[in-house]
């Protein structure tokens, strides 16, 4: 597995469930109301949950807001984010 580590730690904090704040993010691939895909520095991550928002964004930061109902958090690595074909591939099926 192929593991991506820059100078800058990686912090993902959840707050019951509904809040929470990811830092390493260098992109965010996509977004919609069940589903947050990020590009972070130790790979993508993403966000399953219902009624989630991007709150903040600072990329110069590296660092994501999110809110709503968080159901999973799920790291993939680069073979499985390229077969799934990321949000938008699953979206366009």
């Amino acid at each position: 597995m192929e593991e991506r580590v820059s100078g800058r730690p990686q912090k993902v904090s959840l707050l019951n469930r509904s809040v929470g704040t990811i830092t390493g993010v260098q992109e965010v691939q996509g977004f919609n109301e069940t589903e947050i895909s990020l590009d972070t520095d130790l790979g993508q991550l993403v966000i399953r949950g219902t009624g989630l928002h991007v709150t903040s964004l600072n990329l110069e930061k590296g660092e994501v807001e999110i809110d709503g109902m968080i159901d999973a958090l799920n790291y993939a690595n680069k073979k499985e984010a390229a077969s799934a074909g990321g949000l938008f591939g699953r979206l366009f099926r």
